[in-house]
């Protein structure tokens, strides 16, 4: 006798629930924000299950520890005595499920006793640490700033030196009836360690001499170890452009008498640079680029370059040479040499240029460069040329020192939502001490960024320049000031605005700019970012380029914005709002914003 049909029925008979099954084709979860959704969502069984079909035993089970899935979710947030109600709707192939959570009374910081014990006691700066610890008395306890807080302390406790830092205590008691919490957080810290000797590697070849890299270090053996000054060491050596790799290694388990060894492993970086493109300007034309680059010449550290921009009406050559300034400040001793041949439909002009400069980091916001000048410029105006075939050259010889400061504090230099940036240029020279006649300049620009909300920007520039003394017809086109373009007032082509001339040709309308004693541009834009990457601008920008009085001209626009991966990415069409060339003008732009 064959008993399997019996006992399949059997089985069937006791097992009822196991022949019914539906399918979860959503989960809706309502009550929450966005993050606390988010961290429910990854809490629960039942996604595993979405888009599957599952038995109603599998189903209930689900659904019961939904509930405590769901509460416990919520406790990283503050939140321990949630009330979590399921409900289902639609058929067996659709079912959706909706969790509405109600989160209830959050637990909040009764007491809270935080210390570091040890000489880091007495390190204003850890102090600094404790007290801006959150979450603080009276606040709800989120675990997320806990733990963030716990691992900044520790982590600056490592950076300041104190290598043998440990808890003493780290505890967190919830009383859920009191919706109450007590936080017990101490370190303690040992002693603080100091900088020890650091070595220089240089790998596979020792291209610049140890010496040399030595001056790099500003602190001495023995000095307190902090990791920014290790920072600072290697911004400097990544400065130089010698090495592919920097690899600054910390020792403190190899440290004797509390004295850290630092390891500096190098690689060099390929010696030699080339660079050839294509360009094209709508005054100079079809041309191209060709450089060459030594990033270093010797063991000292000399670097040299060469660049040819060759167009059909520009034509410049640039030679420089460049020694690091490895002591005092950051920067370089540069001496260039460039030559400067125009010939466009406005201008025939020339130029020779020697410059000697000296640049260098004040701190870590403020950048100098002290420069001189030695200068000689022959140039002639096309509508010159027109009145007078025969009109002689302009010509101007100027020997003058120049300094330009630049000024950046940002929270980020490529995007920045709190920020501000500035330069400022003087430079003058004295008839008789090599230059042609009395001068003095002084040109001031500033751009302040702030964030407006979670995607949107506030960004506001301006721009001031004057010039002192010396005539305008004693001043060389390089020394002038123009307006127009980007950079500048949008809405009018580059060097549009200001005074311009005619070209004097019968039938020929075309006016263009011969520079002025003063600027003044400023612009205020507004960016709102719909994703986060991808955005819109408005904008409108005003200024002048004048010699007596200011011809005030503004432009209005709207921007498209990408934040690509090599740098946000600007494209912006504008009109001028008083009598443009053109009745639109359109920008593209690529880099940082500082």
């Amino acid at each position: 006798m064959n008993y399997t049909p019996i006992a399949l029925g059997l089985l069937c008979l006791a097992l009822p629930g196991q022949a019914l099954a539906e399918k979860i084709s959503r989960i809706d979860i309502q009550g929450l924000d966005e993050a606390m959704t988010q961290n429910v969502r990854v809490a629960l069984s039942l996604e595993d299950a979405l888009e599957r079909t599952v038995t109603t035993r599998r189903l209930e089970y689900l659904l019961e520890v939904a509930e405590d899935e769901a509460r416990e979710a919520l406790e990283p947030f503050g939140y321990y005595s949630a009330k979590v109600g399921i409900s289902k709707s639609g058929t067996d192939d659709a079912l959706v499920i909706v969790l509405n959570i109600d989160k209830g009374e959050p637990v909040r910081v009764r007491r809270e006793n935080l210390r570091i014990e040890g000489e880091a006691a007495d390190d204003r700066y850890m102090k600094q640490e404790l007290a801006a610890f959150s979450p603080k008395v009276g606040e709800i306890l989120d675990h997320t700033l806990y733990e963030a807080g716990k691992v900044r302390i520790t982590r600056r406790l490592a950076e300041r030196g104190y290598f043998d830092a440990d808890f003493i205590a780290r505890k967190v008691e919830v009383t859920r009836a009191e919706y109450a919490a007590d936080i017990d957080l101490g370190w303690q810290s040992g002693e603080r360690y100091d900088m020890g000797k650091i070595t220089f590697e240089q790998s596979p070849r020792e291209i610049i001499r140890p010496e040399l890299l030595e001056k790099l270090v500003y602190w001495e053996e023995g000095d307190y170890y902090h990791q920014g000054r290790l920072d600072r060491l290697r911004k400097s050596l990544t400065t130089l452009d010698y090495f592919s790799a920097i690899d600054i290694q910390p020792m403190p388990d190899q440290a004797e008498n509390y004295l850290v060894p630092v390891t500096v492993k190098l690689t060099p970086a390929k010696r030699s640079i080339y660079n050839l493109g294509l360009s094209y300007g709508t005054d100079s034309g079809a041309g191209f680029t060709a450089g060459v680059e030594r990033r270093y010449l010797n063991r000292r550290g000399h670097k040299a370059m060469a660049q040819l921009d060759y167009a059909r009406k520009r034509k410049a050559l640039t030679l420089q040479y460049r020694i690091p300034a490895f002591k005092w400040l950051d920067g370089w001793h540069t001496a260039s040499l460039q030559g400067l041949d125009e010939q466009t439909d406005y201008v025939d002009s020339r130029k020779l240029e020697f410059v000697a400069s000296r640049s260098g980091e004040i701190n870590r916001h403020l950048t100098a460069t002290a420069s001189l000048h030695a200068m000689r410029e022959r140039w002639l105006y096309a509508h010159e040329t027109q009145q007078n075939p025969a009109a002689p050259y302009h010509y101007a010889t100027y020997v003058y020192p120049s300094l330009r400061a630049e000024y950046i504090d940002a929270d980020d230099r490529m995007f920045p939502r709190r920020g501000i940036g500035s330069t400022l240029m003087l430079r003058g020279g004295i008839e008789g001490a090599g230059s042609d006649s009395h001068f003095g300049q002084v040109h001031a620009t500033l751009r302040w960024y702030r964030g407006l909300g979670a995607r949107s920007r506030l960004i506001v520039r301006g721009e001031v320049g004057h010039t002192f003394s010396g005539g305008n017809a004693d001043m060389p086109p390089s020394l002038r000031f123009f307006a127009g373009g980007d950079r500048s007032i949008r809405g009018y082509a580059w060097r549009e605005v200001g005074p311009r001339v005619s070209t004097g040709i019968p039938g020929d309308n075309r006016r263009y700019a011969v520079g002025a004693k003063n600027v003044t541009t400023a612009s205020a834009e507004y960016e709102h970012y719909f994703t986060q990457s991808l955005g819109a601008a408005v904008f409108a920008d005003i200024g002048s380029a004048f010699n007596d009085r200011p011809n005030w001209r503004s432009g209005v626009g709207i921007g498209a914005r990408w934040r690509s991966p090599v740098g946000p990415v600007r494209l912006d069409i504008a009109r001028g709002l008083n009598t443009p060339d053109s009745a639109f003008q359109l920008y593209l732009s690529l880099g940082a914003d500082l």
